[in-house]
């Protein structure tokens, strides 16, 4: 049996895959997993775990859809869930931080994702597993959330840190993918991409090496930290990177900059 973690390496995943108790799920692209994937992992498409209102994308799923998707997955309240894609986490991290906030704790990201599996000579296969399922069913507990009116409260908190993890040329509103540009008043930058290791198959970078950039920022372990992107999709590898650091105190806000960009009254900095 796998023990829950934030991150599990693809040596150690190896061992564990007849493993009645691991729930490997893919969330690569369609094309990919038909082409070559983890043997045993059932797919995932990214647009089933989210929710779009337009102009706001990247909302929660509702209980029973989750519900119902997590229970054909075979996932129950006793399993690990190991997560991957072939993008270096986004989808991957974005799926156990749903599962996270609907109440599943039990989960962990494959370091590198396919990447790593396939570039060091791990097993692939074609093959589909036979249909699985069981009978979960799951809440929204709020937790690990951070909708717009909360971080309004929160603004000029010394106790509470944002983190944008999108491009720099959005962070400072030069190329924008809502009404307005810019960032929300007092967040600090950090893209996601730049806590992957590229001489090691996207892994990520050793903690320490983050973890000085982020002491730079100010987000330290004391506070409060929320973390958003345009969707919450980028942020969510950036909420698992503080989790694996050791982080306690760690949300996403759902709609991200495609809520708080399109919402004509809320402040930004550019």
């Amino acid at each position: 049996m796998i023990l829950p973690s934030q991150i599990i390496e693809p040596d150690e995943l190896e061992k564990h895959l007849d493993d009645p108790d691991t729930v490997i799920v893919d969330l690569c692209k369609p094309k990919q997993y038909a082409q070559a994937h983890v043997p045993g992992a059932r797919f995932v498409s990214y647009g089933d775990i989210t929710r779009i209102e337009r102009p706001v994308a990247g909302l929660l799923p509702g209980a029973a859809g989750f519900s119902a998707l997590v229970s054909s997955l075979g996932i129950a309240a006793d399993r690990t869930v190991v997560a991957y894609d072939d993008e270096g986490g986004g989808c991957a991290a974005r799926f156990i931080w749903t599962l996270h906030v609907f109440g599943h704790e039990k989960t962990a990201l494959l370091n590198g994702g396919l990447h790593s599996w396939a570039n060091e000579s791990h097993p692939l296969t074609i093959e589909v597993p036979a249909p699985a399922g069981s009978d979960y069913m799951l809440n929204n507990t709020g937790r690990y959330t951070a909708e717009r009116d909360y971080i309004l409260s929160r603004l000029g908190d010394d106790h509470t840190a944002l983190l944008d993890a999108r491009s720099l040329v959005e962070y400072t509103g030069e190329k924008k993918f809502a009404e307005r540009g810019g960032h929300i008043p007092g967040a600090k930058h950090y893209e996601w991409t730049d806590a992957m290791d590229r001489n090691r198959n996207l892994r990520m970078l050793p903690a320490e090496q983050i973890q000085s950039k982020l002491d730079d920022l100010g987000i330290t372990r004391e506070k409060e930290i929320i973390v958003y992107c345009q969707t919450h999709h980028r942020s969510a590898y950036s909420w698992l990177m503080l989790r694996v650091l050791g982080y306690e105190d760690v949300k996403g806000y759902p709609g991200s900059w495609s809520d708080w960009g399109n919402c004509a009254d809320t402040p930004v900095e550019t």
